[in-house]
């Protein structure tokens, strides 16, 4: 260690770990999540650091404590919750309520009382049995939201739910955590201490979500105005580490924390720019926490009961998957997103290691217990890539075997969605946009051969005629958020627009005309906005042009968009 810079090695192992694991993981299309994960394992205090005291060289390259680490990769998490609350907005999480409190509690309860029997009747104690129920009904929201980033799966019917039941299970922090005290004998009065700790981060939550309505813009609007980079910058650190350790004081997680400050930075003009900001050090931040869970799986003290670590890791993931199908299904989704989703869910949580070496150290645990415990959690987190993989394949198999299973699935989850008319060049370019901005989208299209191809791609189409009014109200048009045509032929084109701003006048329409008469015809029918494809390509041609003809940048766009405003 560097006597002015602390955990200057390790800084420098793991920038050079993550600079290796990046492009070998994209180039063999690995798991990043699974590479940081091995990393960890390799390099940490179980792996090659346990050879350092015959190899000495070897700590060049190995990390011993890992406290420094776990506590700046904690930073990663929080980055990562605060960018989804960013993309996401009040109104959408209102509309998850169903799920949120009704599937995401029915989740925790079910399977922490499953889990907590099962443990009661192996002959532990009931405290214990309660703790270990709660503590292993909780997933890990890094991991999963992380791999459904990467899958571009996040919009999808089972990203949404699978992000409602973590919401719940990171709200559920603080009364587990309220347990741990409780059965310590920490406290005298149990009923009045739990409902005031309960108040009091529902009062916090209240407040942050009050005074950010009001502090957030003009505090960016100031350090925007500035013209200080740093200054904006350090405004955004502020506002989510700030809010994070706000939640923190009070028992919730500085996730959670992280997520409310984004949704309260998602309702303001400075989402994009905050969010390309923040990126590139979200993505540094996690991979240095997965590596730290990596460090955490000691193979060779695990080793002499690994099978009954694996078998009860195997039976974790099991009972969890299951319960989550059978309440999903409950709550009305279809066997596709059932599936999936308690596949995903299936592995334990980060959660769970901080709960249970709490309750070793408040002596609620025997640590024999937690022995056994910690290595199965780590072990089912180290199969969540995995889990992921095999979730999305199997929702794909039930979707592809069960047709009308899949389309009420997709009208059930129609609400926020972008129905794209024709999928050939154009629908399938901002289908693509589409799933990187993480914008739920469906696709119809004539060509059953193009819509075989593209749902075995895992892309949400189906065949169907787009002036259907039955077909489209059989895939949820009411709910849709907006419709693009991107249909080649001028006559269908304008046919379909008719029928549905006839039928749905309140829907937004966009169009894709064939040239500026076309695009006359369309507007004409009912379309909010049709561009003339001919046109719009020689537009950007010419605005190619002058750039390179020695126009400023700024000058060449004023002009094109001058004229792209002036063509009828």
């Amino acid at each position: 260690m560097h006597p002015q810079i602390p955990y200057l090695r390790e800084i420098l192992i793991f920038l050079a770990a993550a600079g290796l694991i990046m492009p070998f993981a994209r180039k063999f299309r690995i798991s990043p999540v699974l590479g940081f994960l091995c990393i960890g394992l390799l390099i940490g205090p179980y792996g090659l650091g346990k050879l350092t005291s015959a190899v000495p060289e070897l700590r060049l390259f190995v990390i011993t404590e890992t406290t420094g680490i776990e506590a700046i990769g904690e930073l990663g998490v929080i980055f990562l919750l605060f960018s989804i609350g960013l993309e996401m907005s009040f109104q959408r999480i209102w509309s998850m309520r169903r799920d949120v409190f009704g599937l995401g509690l029915a989740q925790i309860m079910v399977s922490a009382a499953v889990i907590g029997l099962f443990s009661f009747s192996l002959g532990f104690s009931g405290a214990v049995s309660v703790l270990l129920g709660l503590c292993l009904a909780l997933s890990s929201t890094a991991i999963v939201i992380q791999l459904l980033s990467e899958q571009l799966r996040l919009s999808s019917a089972a990203g949404r739910t699978a992000f409602s039941v973590l919401l719940m299970q990171d709200l559920a922090v603080v009364p587990i955590l309220f347990l741990i005290t409780l059965f310590a004998g920490q406290t005298s009065s149990a009923t009045g201490a739990a409902l005031l700790a309960l108040l009091e981060a529902a009062a916090v939550l209240v407040a942050i979500f009050v005074t950010g309505r009001f502090l957030v813009r003009p505090l960016l609007r100031f350090a925007g105005g500035s013209g200080s980079q740093e200054l904006f910058m350090a405004c955004v650190l502020l506002l989510i580490i700030g809010t994070s350790a706000i939640t923190a004081a009070v028992g919730l997680s500085m996730a959670l924390g992280a997520f409310l400050a984004g949704l309260l930075f998602s309702a303001t003009e400075y989402r994009h720019q905050v969010h390309n900001d923040i990126e590139p050090f979200k993505g540094l931040l996690l991979a240095l926490f997965f590596i730290s869970v990596g460090m955490q799986l000691d193979v060779s003290s695990i080793w002499p009961q690994i099978e009954g670590i694996v078998l009860a890791a195997i039976a974790l993931i099991t009972i969890k998957a299951l319960i989550m199908f059978v309440l999903a299904r409950a709550f009305g989704h279809s066997r596709a997103v059932s599936a999936e989703t308690g596949i995903l869910l299936g592995e334990g949580g980060e959660f769970a290691l901080i709960a249970v070496s709490a309750s070793v150290a408040a002596q609620i645990m025997p640590e024999n217990v937690a022995e056994f415990v910690i290595p199965v959690v780590v072990l089912s987190m180290f199969a969540a890539p995995l889990l992921a993989i095999a979730g999305r394949r199997a929702g794909r198999w039930i979707a592809a075997s069960d047709a009308n299973d899949a389309v009420s699935s997709d009208r059930e989850t129609a609400t926020d969605r972008v129905v794209i008319g024709g999928f050939g060049r154009v629908g399938m370019a901002i289908g693509r946009i589409l799933e990187e901005q993480r914008i739920a989208y469906l696709a119809i299209d004539r060509d059953p051969e193009l819509v075989m191809r593209q749902r075995k791609a895992g892309v949400p189409i189906y065949f169907g005629n787009a002036n259907n009014d039955r077909f489209l109200h059989d895939i949820g048009i009411e709910k849709a958020i907006a419709f693009i045509s991107t249909m080649d032929e001028s006559d269908g084109a304008a046919e379909v627009v008719d029928d549905l701003h006839r039928h749905h006048p309140h829907l937004p329409i966009f169009a894709r005309a064939r040239d500026p008469a076309h695009a006359r015809v369309l507007r004409s029918r009912g379309a909010d906005l049709a561009i003339p494809e001919t046109t719009e390509t020689g537009l950007q041609l010419t605005e190619a042009v002058l750039q390179a003809s020695g126009l400023p940048d700024e000058l060449a766009r004023s002009i094109i968009e001058k004229e792209r405003s002036s063509t009828p």
